[in-house]
């Protein structure tokens, strides 16, 4: 059983997952561990949202340690800055298709 996360913790841990909560910030996270490093333009052209948008979710992400941010010039290139996150999102995902299946298993059954 994996240990325990100590109480002084508990609120840490829930700030990173209301940040992780939000669905454009994981369009924007999906985006930069499909395609790597790429700037604020290029993830607006991939995302159905506005510049506006993805630079204060950027800036979310940033603030948590989730993002990093690299100048060029007068363009700066975001990349994934938390190596656990991949994990992190394929526990959760292959767990969410294991239930869908259950229940469409249910449902074709009933």
């Amino acid at each position: 059983m994996a240990e325990l996360v100590p109480p002084q913790l508990l609120e840490h841990v829930a700030e990173r997952f209301r940040v992780l909560g939000d669905s454009t910030r994981l369009a924007i996270l999906r985006t930069l561990l499909e395609r790597g490093e790429l700037n604020v333009g290029e993830i607006v052209a991939r995302l159905d949202t506005t510049q506006a948008n993805v630079s204060k979710h950027l800036g979310v992400l940033l603030r948590a340690g989730i993002v990093s941010r690299r100048p060029l010039g007068t363009t700066a290139y975001y990349s994934i800055a938390d190596p656990s996150l991949g994990q992190l999102c394929d526990i959760v995902c292959d767990r969410l298709r294991e239930q869908k299946a259950e229940e469409a298993r249910i449902f074709a059954n009933a």
